[in-house]
């Protein structure tokens, strides 16, 4: 199987994974303009770039100002990067305030030389070079000149303010940075390349030329065939066989089906479907309409919550550009159609979501049967999530022996994580399965930093999946990101999200955080997890509260089981695992909180905040 090593670094897109060369101008300015970036103030970072780039020098005309999705190191949005000689590059602009978002403190002073710089600079060295903290332009130096040279990744410059008011920083992100050269980018191929609001840019890098290739050269058995042979199992968390799923839902008796697209990503600290929205909608239409061809359906549904309002205009915006090509709708034999989610957590579970779509209250049914076999509207219906939909495209066109041998023998391909936390760089990346937890946290992810007045940071542990995951202690940290491995640790692969927590953190109040999700949103139609899961939170406070026996942690774990074992869906069968698997790994400090009088005298720490007060919780408990 191939390495992490062994791969690529990806620089840009591979035209071997194009059909048609992309339209590349000489020079462009690339900016980022993904929810984390525009957290950063992208939105106002590019209209004050395109606004001097109207009034700047005519020789500022020839560079090109565009938006695309997510650049990775979230940590230091807003980022830029600029393609031209000896690029690309990718910059970081930042404030000495903390409290102003970068993106919107920049001036129009700043933003003419910023622009008049991309355009006419030599080299990056050139570009790196550009002082904007002192609120005026630097004169350019030549290339070859002294420059501030790449920032370590993640580590932000931080000049003293200007008198003129807030400063600005310009630092320049290292590209063979573990971060960057070990992402092996096939779901986020074109991500960041491309602008996500123009149908010309994805069709010039191939998306939809497998679409078109199933319906005039493949059939759809030879599809699922090669998909089969990939491997490739389900991004959404269990891991089941794709293949297998598509051959479900295509061996049912004669009728309608349907293909639905679950983008109802609703874990604490996972981002990395949203990301795939947002960077690269019409590679996620060409999976689903592959997949609906692989199976017979002539209908799709795309259910994404409504707390993505930027992945839903952007998906709204490719739909009507395929249906204005021709690509999708009336006379291409599929149907697609976006419906939004009031953003239940529950409703990720597929038959929950189904229930959503029919316009029904979001709550899971027993199976079977499943809905492959009894979906929307009684009808076969395929659910597949947004990545693995994604690199569907890239499994057709490579071949399905290429994606096979990336990964392990059983967890082929890529996964894209989301890593977040108390990780020094936070981001997306997307690392062959089977690279190492270490690789990913600390390698590329640079660990955990210490905090001001520590004496030093250090791992503690990754919640991996979610409230559906564990944790897993930094011991464990060479255990091999697969879904097996993880499975052996009482940990799950889920959708991707990857949490660091630190030495400062408390487990159980990590266990308390997440199992005070799980109340939130529970369904309530089951009693194990509407009753179960609030039992458990009051053992939880108990604890915290210094007011638990030793003893009371096997009735912990008894209940933790029962519910575990006795829930109608995956959200109350998965609820306790945070709590399971914290109490395997760091039951001393439970047993610490016990015998403590107070958390603080545990833990020497603020209790783990709840969020926003919500009023009564059942049992009229405050």
């Amino acid at each position: 199987m191939a390495t992490v090593g062994a791969l690529p670094r990806p620089r840009e897109p591979a035209g071997e994974l194009a059909q048609g060369s992309p339209v590349t101008p000489g020079r462009q300015l690339r900016c980022c303009t993904a929810s984390g970036c525009r957290a950063g103030g992208a939105g106002p970072l590019i209209e004050a770039l395109r606004q001097a780039q109207a009034v700047a020098d005519p020789a500022a005309n020839g560079l090109v100002i565009k938006s695309v999705g997510c650049l990775r190191l979230c940590s230091r949005g807003p980022l830029l990067a600029w393609d031209g000689p000896g690029g690309p590059a990718l910059f970081a602009l930042g404030s000495t305030d903390p409290g102003t978002a970068p993106g919107a403190a920049i001036g129009p002073e700043q933003a003419r030389a910023l622009v008049l710089a991309a355009a006419t600079a030599p080299g990056p060295d050139t570009l790196a070079a550009l002082d904007l903290e002192a609120w005026r332009p630097q004169a350019l130096l030549p290339e070859g000149s002294p420059s501030p040279g790449p920032s370590p990744v993640g580590v932000a410059s931080a000049p003293p303010p200007s008198p003129g008011g807030i400063g600005l920083t310009w630092d320049q992100m290292d590209l063979d940075h573990p971060f960057f050269a070990l992402q092996q980018p096939l779901v986020l191929l074109h991500c960041g390349w491309i602008d996500p609001d123009s149908i010309e840019e994805a069709l010039a890098l191939g998306t939809y030329g497998q679409w078109r290739r199933c319906r005039s050269d493949l059939s759809p058995e030879a599809v699922r065939a090669m998909v089969h042979r990939s491997g490739l199992r389900g991004r959404g968390g269990a891991g089941y066989p794709t293949g297998l799923k598509w051959d479900t839902v295509a061996l049912q008796p004669p009728g309608p089906r349907f293909v639905v697209c679950n983008a109802d990503e609703g874990d604490p600290g996972a981002f990395m479907d949203r990301s795939v929205l947002e960077g690269d909608p019409h590679r996620l239409l060409e999976g689903l309409a592959i997949a609906a061809f692989a199976v017979g359906a002539e209908s799709g549904f795309l259910y994404v919550r409504a707390e993505y309002p930027l992945a839903i205009e952007r998906l709204r915006r490719a739909l009507k550009q395929a249906h204005q090509k021709g690509i999708l709708g009336p006379g291409t034999g599929l149907e697609l159609e976006l419906r939004v989610g009031a953003g239940a957590y529950v409703c990720g579970e597929e038959t929950a979501l189904l229930q959503s779509i029919q316009g029904q209250r979001g709550q899971p049914r027993p199976r079977p049967p499943y809905p492959a076999q009894s979906g929307l509207w009684g009808a076969p219906t395929l659910i597949n999530n947004v990545e693995t939909l994604a690199v569907v495209p890239a499994i057709l066109r490579r071949g399905a022996e290429w994606f096979a041998a990336i990964g392990t023998d059983t967890s082929k391909g890529t996964k894209v994580f989301s890593l977040s936390g108390a990780v020094r760089r936070t981001g997306l990346v997307e690392v062959p399965m089977g690279t190492s937890l270490r690789t990913v946290v600390e390698t590329m992810g640079g660990g955990v930093p210490a905090a001001p007045g520590s004496p030093g940071g250090g791992v503690k542990a990754v919640q991996t999946g979610g409230p559906s995951g564990g944790c897993i202690p930094a011991h464990l940290l060479d255990t091999p990101v697969d879904y097996e491995s993880l499975q052996a640790l009482g940990s799950a692969m889920g959708s991707g999200g990857m949490v660091v927590v630190g030495e400062a953190m408390a487990m159980p109040e990590l266990a308390r955080h997440f199992m005070h999700f799980s109340v939130e949103e529970s369904c309530g139609k089951c009693l194990p997890c509407r009753a179960g899961t609030v039992q458990l939170e009051q053992l939880l406070d108990r604890l915290l509260a210094g007011l638990a026996e030793p003893g009371e942690l096997d009735q912990l774990e008894q209940l933790c089981r029962m519910v575990k074992a006795t829930s109608l869906c995956g959200l109350g069968q998965a609820a306790p695992n945070p709590v399971l698997s914290a109490l395997r790994h760091f039951r001393a400090e439970f047993l610490a909180a016990c015998r403590a009088e107070s958390p603080r005298a545990a833990f020497a720490r603020e209790p783990f905040p709840a969020g926003p007060a919500l009023g009564p919780l059942p049992g009229g408990r405050p």
